[in-house]
């Protein structure tokens, strides 16, 4: 017995002594190789891999999320650890192939290439769900008592080969709500760039920092790893309420379904736009126009173009099928300048008031014209006429007659300086890329008893955005304040808190506390019954508001953009609502009932959220109702005689804009953050 004790022991001492001296030899030899290859099984690369930061989410103003960023994986394949063995080949890509639909022979192509066969970095799938990754890891784990119970022998051993494959970290960029608010809210070409809306204004805002994981080895040859931890992007909490951005696009939508297929093509209109403010701050509520795109999609062309002329696009080759992306990103509300019409009638007699160039008793004789030598400018009613008109009356009953001779009493000096006052001709600095600035005639231009000055004063020759007129008319009415228009209210870093309280921004006093007064009376009475937009009246509140007839040029062409601006509560506004319908689909264009409409359905919806009571007693109960919207589109809109347009040739034409839109901000290049660049250029 001790014999043998004997022996067993020498050979478990021999055992271990040969065991030692093959691992001391495999060490010597191979050891570099091993602790690479586990570095990499234990999904991490040897020398480095970037650890990708969250970019911050998106909200409106109650806190919904709009853009958000959701955790998925990229699939790596570690080609060299693959091909080490000839038993590891086959069952890693039936794994791949079956697990998670990989291609097959892009698989095999890696690992055979000579270019690629000894990488330990190749990206096979990006974008890969967590219950992806997870079924992989349940597949190729064989120690689970499942497994044990549901696996046979050889398919443990097949699922024990597959090797080299291991799950990097990376975020999409995802929109909950799709289309929803998709001109404001922008999207990311790839994770972390972007161009357009919030994205792209306050992309190095929304950016953070990426990590940095190291492997490596120590002087004592062993392996460390360092981890640098990413620092997440901050979050921005918009001034959007969703709940009025969804009203507004589901009145343009009405609209749009409802004018489709008339007398001018299939749809509804060219444009339609429409913008909603607190005029007390120059938040805005919401913006959309007529041409939403999925953000999750944005380069999906079919909603607007057919398969026929895609495929033309693609095989031109030549920029046409981006120019048509682009035509579909762009934001109408704040890229597009127009001729804006009698909307900005207001801001005319506002500046002739407060440049003291008129008095609130003046009147004026409306005869249905004015002359120019030889050329006649037409007032609305031509060629009937108004008549002798207060100012009240003038915008009331919207005369081109008495606003041309108001423009002639501030004459181009003083007009061409309130046009700059209330910020026509320079950028609003809102807070979104892209914005246009319109332009203005020279001073020279302007001379006195020319057309151009004449057609000025009502609106026609010179142009603006959207954006520009609704925050001119917010300071005309607010007491004289002109306050940037802004869509980002807060800054709040990843644990939610607030880094950055983004106050309004007052740049200028466009006119006088009491002018504004008048010009809040003014706008009232153009609500009225006799009123041009006695439509747009939501019975039980008091309203002011503004029509809009632009002729666009070239004026032969016959064809208008019209529009409506409104406000409530009359004395003190809460929201202002713009709307702009160009070109809509009639044989008569010529009518802001189109605009009035959709401003009334807006309003009838948005003003009992907003908790604006009714100050007013309600008289008509079936009007204060939207069932006459339809019957409004069903109707193509009959003229009223109610038209604002100066319907003349001869109106002039507004200057060449040959400037180009850029969406970069060239400021922030210079150390300047996008948001200190908005309240620069609005200065």
């Amino acid at each position: 017995m001790r014999m043998k004790l004997v022996w067993l022991f020498g050979i478990v001492v021999l055992a271990f002594v040969g065991l030692g001296i093959r691992i001391t030899v495999i060490n010597a030899s191979q050891g570099k190789q091993y602790s690479k290859q586990v570095l990499s099984q234990s999904q991490q690369k040897y020398d480095s891999r970037v650890i990708p930061f969250k970019r911050g989410d998106i909200t409106d103003r109650n806190g919904v999320v709009l853009a958000t960023s959701e955790k998925v994986y990229k699939v790596i394949l570690d080609c060299k650890v693959v091909n080490t063995k000839e038993e590891y080949v086959e069952p890693t890509i039936k794994a791949l192939v079956d697990v998670l639909g990989l291609d097959e022979e892009t698989i095999r192509e890696r690992l055979e290439d000579k270019t690629t066969k000894s990488s330990q970095y190749q990206i096979l799938q990006s974008n890969v769900s967590i219950n992806q990754k997870k079924a992989f890891e349940d597949y190729t784990d064989v120690s689970s008592d499942e497994a044990k119970e549901t696996l046979t022998k050889e398919e443990i051993a097949e699922r024990s080969n597959v090797k080299g494959v291991w799950f990097e970290e990376d975020y999409r960029r995802v929109y909950p709500l799709n289309s929803t608010a998709s001109h404001l809210v922008g999207f990311t070409y790839t994770g972390d760039t972007a161009d357009w809306g919030i994205e792209g204004y306050y992309s190095s805002t929304l950016n953070g920092v990426n990590g940095r994981q190291f492997g490596y080895y120590n002087s004592d040859d062993d392996v460390e790893q360092t981890i640098i931890d990413p620092v997440n992007g901050n979050s921005v909490q918009s001034t959007i309420d969703l709940n009025i951005q969804q009203v507004v696009e589901k009145y343009i939508d009405k609209f749009m379904t409802g004018m489709a297929n008339g007398p001018r093509g299939e749809q509804g209109a060219a444009n339609v736009g429409v913008v909603v403010a607190n005029p007390k701050n120059g938040e805005i509520l919401a913006m959309a126009t007529d041409n939403p795109y999925d953000l999750n999609n944005p380069r999906d062309l079919t909603p607007y173009y057919s398969d026929e002329e895609i495929k033309q696009m693609k095989d031109k080759d030549d920029g046409t099928m981006l120019e048509a992306l682009y035509g579909i990103w762009q934001n109408y509300c704040i890229s597009d300048a127009f001729e804006p019409g009698s909307t900005v009638k207001p801001l005319t007699i506002g500046a002739a008031l407060d440049a003291d160039v008129v008095q609130p008793t003046d009147t004026f004789v409306c005869d249905g014209y004015q002359k120019f030598g030889d050329t006649m400018i037409r007032c609305s009613i031509y060629p009937r006429a108004h008549g002798t008109e207060t100012l009240s009356d003038l915008i009331k009953h919207s005369c081109n007659d008495g606003l041309m001779q108001i423009g002639a009493l501030l004459g181009p000096e003083e007009f061409l300086k309130y046009q700059k006052i209330f910020n026509f001709g320079s950028t609003t600095g809102i807070d979104l890329p892209g914005e246009a600035t319109g332009i203005l005639h020279s001073e020279e231009n302007l001379s006195s008893g020319s057309t151009e000055l004449a057609s000025a004063s009502f609106g026609q020759g010179y142009t603006c955005t959207m954006i520009q007129e609704i925050a001119a008319i917010c300071s005309a009415i607010n007491g004289g304040y002109y306050y940037q228009p802004h869509v980002v209210s807060k800054i709040m870093n990843e644990d939610g808190d607030v880094i950055k309280d983004i106050q309004p921004v007052v740049t200028k006093q466009t006119v006088s506390s009491d002018v504004s007064a008048l010009i809040r009376q003014y706008m009232g009475a153009v609500m009225e019954s006799d009123g041009t937009g006695a439509t747009a009246k939501v019975d039980g509140y008091s309203m002011g508001g503004k029509t809009g007839t632009a002729q666009k040029y070239p004026r032969e062409d016959k064809k208008y953009l019209v529009s409506f601006i409104g406000f409530a509560p009359l004395d003190d506004p809460q929201v202002v609502v713009y709307v702009v319908v160009d070109e809509p689909n009639a044989e008569s264009q010529a009518d802001s009932l189109y605009a009035q409409y959709l401003y009334k359905g807006i309003m009838t919806e948005i003003l009992p959220y907003l908790n604006i009571f009714q100050d007013e007693e309600v008289t008509d109960k079936t009007n204060a109702k939207m069932s006459y919207l339809e019957e409004l589109i069903n109707q193509k809109v009959e003229s009223t005689g109610q038209s604002d347009s100066a319907d003349d040739t001869a109106t002039a034409a507004p200057p060449e804009d040959d400037s180009e839109t850029t969406l970069n901000n060239k400021q922030e290049s210079d150390g300047i953050t996008d948001e200190e660049a908005a309240i620069q250029s609005g200065n």
